[in-house]
């Protein structure tokens, strides 16, 4: 019941959140790929300046 309105919102509008689920698996994969990473700062600066890489 919590989730509700959400489930009934894809079958009234077709409406998903694939996009967002792709963004975050393209980061959690280029999260992988530089393992160990300490600059968060930069990390971020390149996510979000750098959108056209593929992570």
């Amino acid at each position: 019941m919590n989730h509700y309105s959400n489930i009934l919102n894809f079958f009234d509008r077709r409406s998903t959140n694939a996009s967002a689920e792709s963004f975050n698996a393209k980061i959690n994969n280029f999260r992988l790929q530089l393992r160990g990473v300490k600059d968060k700062v930069l990390l971020l600066f390149r996510i979000i300046y750098f959108p056209s890489l593929n992570f």
